[in-house]
């Protein structure tokens, strides 16, 4: 099913989010990119994922040794093997999900978040846990909160961007201010952003986040895929432990 006002001819193509940090990197995001030939990473403090251009190729596995170190542990999606040399030291099941049916509307209650809000933003989210929120992922696109009596009690943002496409991120809810539709208005009024500017809104969450699942689902998003999220760690030896 299409979303409202939308022909199969205007929708971006969606091979694009089979490799969506690498599509990123190497398109919209470029500025932000560490990048060393076919692979890439967001910077630290930015966004913790690095991506290889094609997770087949030996060539781009080395590209993303020289590019994180020896003995590093990177996040990286959607790889399930790794070469010689590298290790599985973690990871999960993460499920992707596109706008097909979404409203969109701007939700007038909410205020646009900046780089002065990150120490709430932070708080916020290491009570609710949404998934990664950095000191500097704020750059990544817009995020927008919901204040009551002037603390912050909802998020939702935009995280990666392959061309055509926005991930919608950082959805979470006070668990005290839970129940009220919070985080359905934020993500209405952050995708109408995203409409805005041409692009088509996406997002993930973990595979066994059920409940996330059901709203998105509820809401207008269908589920596209399933994918494995690894913690891998580079061949030789670091003189001091790394996650990136």
């Amino acid at each position: 099913m299409l979303r409202p006002g939308a022909s199969a001819a205007a929708l971006p193509d969606t091979a694009v989010l089979d490799n969506a940090v690498w599509a990123a990197l190497d398109g919209p995001h470029a500025d932000l990119a560490d990048r060393v030939g076919r692979a890439a990473r967001y910077p630290n403090d930015v966004y913790a994922f690095a991506a290889l251009a094609d997770p087949d190729d030996p060539a781009a596995w080395a590209d993303l040794r020289t590019l994180v170190g020896p003995g590093t542990t990177v996040r990286i999606k959607p790889i399930e093997n790794v070469p010689e040399g590298w290790e599985i030291v973690g990871g999960g099941v993460g499920v992707q999900l596109v706008d097909t049916a979404l409203r969109a509307e701007p939700a007038p209650e909410a205020v646009r978040l900046g780089p002065d809000d990150v120490p709430e933003i932070l708080d916020l989210v290491a009570r609710t846990r949404p998934g990664p929120f950095l000191e500097r992922t704020v750059e990544l696109g817009t995020y927008l909160g919901i204040r009551e009596r002037g603390r912050l009690i909802a998020l939702a943002g935009e995280r990666v961007r392959p061309p055509g496409w926005t991930e919608i991120s950082a959805v979470c809810t006070d668990p005290a201010h839970r129940g009220r539709g919070l985080a359905t208005r934020l993500v209405r009024a952050v995708a109408a952003g995203i409409r805005e500017r041409g692009d088509t809104p996406f997002l993930h969450a973990a595979a066994d986040n059920t409940n996330a699942i059901r709203l998105y689902e509820s809401i207008g998003f269908t589920l596209r895929r399933r994918s494995p999220v690894l913690l891998v760690r580079s061949p030789g030896t670091s003189r001091r432990s790394t996650v990136l």
